[in-house]
């Protein structure tokens, strides 16, 4: 991989990122309380004028300042050039875009920076509650500036587990997990944000992900003393050729390694179970 010129370190980085992040939700919000435009991607998947505004927002503010570093993002053209580069901005303008139409406080402005495959430096911020979640590689994670820790839960009884509102409907697989607290909210940024700061035990998806989904929130809750798999245990590398992700299971270390075991071999080469 070729290194893009050297950044000015991973701290003015994580500045910008969270200015940038901070003004983008701002934009949601003022597209949130007018009518906007609104359409399908592909059957199931909405988009909207808002999430292409924040989008090309942030791009401004992050590529445009770094012009340097790769662009990776859900609502943007994907540019095969990100692959040569170090630095890649991993980006998903509105995490939660169905939530955002619905008018539900469940979705998220998440961007991470990735390094040789690796988050350095995140936020992810929900514009209706006002959190802001961010993180930088080796100095822990935050919540509106306060340090946060995974919860300590070591058995499934009780866990307090978030899953999607699609899955909570429709997963067979929550079978295999009775004796959890199942709780459905949008964005999986911001299901990870949560566990992250202990609000939530664990989060599982077996339903197919994407790296800008993930990347930002991924950070927070391993700065957080938690670990983020697919659903073999595998951790994720960021930048990649396929975006895909096949499953996503984050908690606390005693909660995932419990997680892990009742789920395995639930994912499989033909799916996830539904």
């Amino acid at each position: 991989m070729t290194a893009a010129a050297p950044g000015p370190g991973p701290r003015r980085d994580h500045a910008l990122l969270v200015e940038a992040v901070r003004a983008a939700g701002a934009l949601a919000m003022a597209y949130r309380d007018r009518d906007f435009e609104r359409w399908e991607k592909r059957p199931g998947d909405p988009v909207t004028a808002a999430d292409l505004a924040v989008d090309a927002q942030l791009k401004q503010a992050l590529h445009g300042a770094r012009p340097g570093y790769g662009w990776l993002s859900e609502e943007s053209e994907d540019d095969p050039g990100r692959l040569a580069a170090s630095h890649v901005w991993i980006v998903d303008p509105i995490d939660g875009t169905r939530a955002f139409i619905d008018g539900r406080p469940e979705f998220t402005v998440s961007a991470a920076l990735a390094v040789d495959g690796a988050p350095a430096a995140a936020a992810v911020f929900n514009p209706v509650t006002g959190e802001l979640f961010d993180a930088v590689a080796g100095g822990g994670a935050r919540r509106d500036g306060v340090p946060i820790r995974v919860g300590d839960a070591g058995s499934l009884a009780g866990a307090r587990l978030l899953v999607s509102r699609t899955e909570m409907r429709r997963a067979g697989w929550l079978e295999r997990l009775p004796e959890t607290q199942a709780t459905p909210i949008s964005s999986m940024a911001y299901k990870l944000a949560l566990v992250a700061s202990g609000r939530f035990d664990a989060t599982v998806t077996l339903w197919p992900k994407n790296e800008w989904d993930v990347a930002a929130a991924d950070l927070l809750v391993r700065e957080a003393g938690g670990r983020v798999t697919d659903a073999d245990g595998a951790g994720f590398a960021y930048n990649r050729a396929d975006p895909g992700l096949r499953a996503v299971v984050a908690a606390g270390p005693r909660l995932h390694e419990a997680l892990l075991d009742r789920l395995a071999g639930i994912v499989d080469p033909a799916g996830p179970l539904a």
